[in-house]
């Protein structure tokens, strides 16, 4: 990697971080309580490299595999956690348990089964997220969350996920629909908060205080509504480069 795209990633980096104070500051939030999630996705090693250089300690995964084998060849360095984010195939469960520090992306009942049977093997607990689709757009994975209606018809699954040992809940994610403007997605971001709350009052016994949503286009209005992760990959790694994707 040349120094011209080390000092172009240093220089994303800083600027994120400053549109997070930002948009917590207006919000009258600190900017402490929202965690940078790096999405490295497609990006090669030396990428994630000059990320930590620049100080990030976070980074997400969408395929089980690539980040797998980024997480081995970044075991050196100390104070790194490696959140998975993307749709993950009941094959890749056993992987995401060894390797993965969170799983940002549990839909559904039959995926946290194997969850908790591979982290009891494993002989760890994984902190997870719901993964809720609140926009009822087709190409999104996720519990049905698009009208208030629909929640109610969540609270068996939600029920039989929290109570399996192996798993921590700690809250919930989505993925807002790509829209011209970042001020349009706001709605959808005020929707899983909302929907956070409804959880929340059903089961107080859990922790459902992350809201992991935002990512490069849209995260200010995420942060105004509550996100406590944001996750930004092209904003501070740039474009990914033409990459093959992976199951």
């Amino acid at each position: 990697m040349d120094k011209h795209s080390q000092d172009q990633i240093l220089s994303n980096y800083n600027r994120v971080l400053e549109q997070i104070e930002q948009a917590a500051r207006t919000a009258g939030r600190a900017a402490s309580e929202v965690r940078l999630v790096v999405v490295t996705k497609g990006h090669p090693l030396e990428a994630v490299e000059e990320a930590i250089a620049a100080g990030a300690r976070i980074f997400g995964e969408n395929y089980a595999e690539e980040g797998a084998a980024k997480a081995l060849a970044c075991q050196e360095q100390a104070g790194l956690e490696w959140h998975m984010i993307g749709h993950v195939q009941s094959r890749k469960a056993r992987l995401v348990c060894e390797t993965y520090d969170w799983l940002h992306s549990l839909e559904n009942l039959k995926l946290a089964r194997r969850l908790d049977q591979f982290a009891a093997e494993v002989g760890s607990r994984l902190p997870v997220l719901l993964e809720c689709n609140v926009s009822g757009e087709e190409t999104k994975f996720g519990l049905a969350a698009w009208q208030e209606p629909l929640w109610p018809d969540l609270l068996q699954t939600v029920s039989q996920i929290v109570a399996l040992p192996n798993l921590e809940m700690h809250g919930l994610m989505t993925m807002a629909p790509f829209l011209p403007e970042a001020e349009q997605a706001r709605p959808y971001f005020e929707r899983l908060r909302q929907l956070r709350d409804f959880f929340a009052a059903v089961y107080p016994q859990v922790d459902w205080r992350e809201l992991s949503m935002g990512m490069s286009a849209d995260f200010p209005a995420a942060i105004q509504e509550g996100a406590t992760m944001v996750r930004i990959g092209t904003a501070i790694l740039g474009p990914r480069p033409q990459f093959k994707a992976q199951s």
